[in-house]
């Protein structure tokens, strides 16, 4: 028995233990962009201590991995985060403890874009389009980041507007040029989002067009799920098990959705879900040391603090993975085996309603981390150095 920073008892269940080793390997990616100002687009929202640079953006996400544990790695976007010297700045996140990891292009800020990028009609467009993906391949190359993510506004609002058959006959060319500069391990993820801001058609909707896309180029071309890019109603577990089951699940970008694309806290709109997906994560063996795909959190923080939203996101994360690890699969497989509806959803139902956070206090401070690293945050003090330090220059935001 040991006690928390709060005063509670903690201890590791017997149960819990069997699955620590697993939750040691988890790790969890962060965007540099939810520690900029964000909001809607009606208005966003300037607050005390938001990162001027990128380097501010990264102590940020170095503080959240040192008080959680879980993660290792910032994600870059490009051009917002653009450095003159990215080696310089790989040596500035590993003096901090963290990696430099997803580098996101952007295609969908530049004016030439707004019939499409690397579907336009217009080759001297989408020649631009592929190369801004060359000089993210250029980051990447002096980051040490593996994996070039992309996703494209590109599509239609009105029937007619464009040939579907085309731009998709020009979206794989342009992907397969994208491809062919890359080296070693590194890899493509092609994210997929089913509207917005095109509301006729999007070229890159679900995950069937990613998923046949990035086929056609090769092993190292993979699917990115954003948990908020779906109809509503999609069983977005059932995405994640298929991929997985192909081959072909590269990442994720966890967040939290109540009607769109809202790319709230992830866990907060439907944690069941979390823990559906999280699931057949497990099951499908996509977590563990052997396996190759990304965790990575998309979110922006609107309304709350930043730090401590990120915070809160990976222990949601870590909290539905530790769910899900102690459903008991010899039980669930011979409850669907014998037709048994509801003692497989008791097996499931049993797992999701477990309080795992007094044993996940105790297995942090058994590795020397806080034992509520969301207490851990607010009574450290960074928060107020943050906001008294971070004064004068340009905040970042959603397009620096």
């Amino acid at each position: 028995m040991t006690t928390s920073s709060t005063g509670a008892p903690t201890s590791v269940s017997t149960g819990f233990a069997a699955i620590a080793d697993v939750l040691a390997e988890q790790a969890i990616e962060l965007p540099s962009w939810a520690f900029g100002n964000s909001g809607t687009r009606f208005k966003v929202f300037a607050t005390p201590g938001t990162p001027r640079s990128v380097q501010e953006k990264i102590a940020d996400a170095a503080r959240v991995h040192e008080l959680t544990g879980l993660a290792p790695k910032v994600a870059l976007h490009i051009p917002w985060d653009t450095v003159d010297d990215y080696g310089a700045l790989r040596a500035y996140a590993e003096g901090l403890g963290v990696r430099i990891g997803t580098i996101n292009s952007n295609t969908f800020q530049d004016d030439a874009y707004k019939f499409g990028s690397l579907t336009h009609v217009d080759e001297t467009v989408r020649r631009k389009a592929v190369e801004h993906h060359f000089a993210c391949i250029d980051v990447m190359d002096a980051t040490g980041s593996r994996d070039l993510k992309i996703w494209l506004a590109d599509g239609t609002n009105y029937a007619g507007q464009g040939d579907l058959r085309g731009r998709q006959d020009r979206l794989a060319e342009s992907l397969a040029t994208i491809y062919d500069r890359l080296s070693g391990d590194q890899r493509m993820v092609l994210e997929y989002k089913f509207f917005e801001p095109a509301f006729y058609h999007t070229d890159v909707p679900d995950w069937g067009t990613s998923y046949a896309q990035v086929s056609a180029l090769g092993e190292r071309a993979m699917v990115c799920l954003d948990t908020g890019h779906h109809a509503p109603g999609t069983n977005i577990e059932f995405i994640v098990m298929q991929l997985l089951r192909l081959g072909k699940l590269g990442s994720f970008d966890f967040n939290s959705r109540n009607y769109a694309d809202d790319d709230l806290i992830v866990g907060a709109a439907d944690p069941f879900q979390l823990f559906r997906i999280l699931f057949e994560v497990i099951r499908g063996g996509g977590l563990g040391r052997d396996s190759e795909v990304a965790f990575m959190l998309d979110q922006c923080h609107n309304v709350e603090d930043k730090v401590p939203g990120q915070i809160r996101s990976v222990l949601n994360v870590q909290e539905m993975t530790a769910r899900a690890l102690l459903v008991d699969r010899d039980a669930l497989a011979k409850a669907q085996a014998d037709g048994d509806v509801l003692g497989a959803n008791g097996v499931l139902m049993d797992a999701f309603y477990t309080d795992v956070r007094t044993d996940l206090a105790a297995w942090r401070e058994s590795r020397g981390l806080p034992a509520d690293p969301m207490h851990a945050y607010a009574v450290s003090g960074y928060q107020r150095r943050i906001e008294t330090e971070r004064v004068g220059g340009t905040q970042t935001g959603w397009g620096a």
